[in-house]
This record gives C-alpha cells, structure tokens and sequence, in this order.
C-alpha cells in the first residue's frame, strides 16, 4: 500500500560526507512527519531528525549542527545530508513517515528497510 525506500548509505571516512534520500509511494494523501532513524548494534532505534510537512525540523542534539533534513513534499521524497561523520554515527539508518492514505481516516507510520552507514578508517 505504501512504502518506504531508503538509498545512499555506505562506507564513508571520519569527517567525511553521505547524504540520505528516501522515496515513499502508493497510495499517499498526505504525509505529515517524516522523520530518520538510527539503530547502532546493540542500541535502541533513536530519532536522529524530523521534519513536518511545514517545514518545522527536530534534531537529535548528537547530530545538531552536523545533518540536515530535507524534503521535496510533491515528490514525498526526504532526504538527510550528513557532514562530519564520526564513527559512533555507524548504524542502519531508517525513513519514517507518518502517512495518511487515499481514503484513509487516520494517518500510520510506515517504514523503510534500512540502510547502512559505517563510519571508519
């Protein structure tokens, strides 16, 4: 009905840059957040950034002044550019959005599969 792909991670040097594009489809009326997570192994998911369909943007503070979330609403595209790696920014990265399908009453979170980002020399 609605999904979620994430693209762009990979391997990528301290201090170095990657930039994070997840492109949603199907049976979208409106999304209203949608938003980027990390899980590093053996760690909860975490909230790295979000951003309203407004424009309104949330930061994790690890991340603040580093990354920047973006997204191109008429294409229900987001993106998240990450400058200044460090390792302990080595984890699967995840697009959430918080849909509200054709027809649909309520909006739902949906999610990506996931991408990996390493961080190492």
């Amino acid at each position: 009905q609605v999904q979620l792909v994430e693209s762009g991670g990979g391997l990528v040097q301290p201090g170095g840059s990657l930039r994070l594009s997840c492109a949603a489809s199907g049976s979208i009326f409106v999304i209203n957040v949608m938003g980027w997570y990390r899980q590093a192994p053996g760690k909860q998911r975490e909230l790295v950034a979000a951003m309203t369909s407004g424009g309104n943007t949330n930061y994790a503070d690890s991340v603040k002044g580093r990354f920047t979330i973006s997204r191109a609403n008429a294409k229900n595209t987001m993106y998240l550019q990450m400058n200044s790696l460090k390792p302990e920014d080595t984890a699967v990265y995840y697009c959430q959005g918080q849909v509200l399908v054709v027809g649909g009453l309520y909006a739902n979170d949906y999610w990506g599969q996931g991408t990996l980002v390493t961080v190492s020399s």
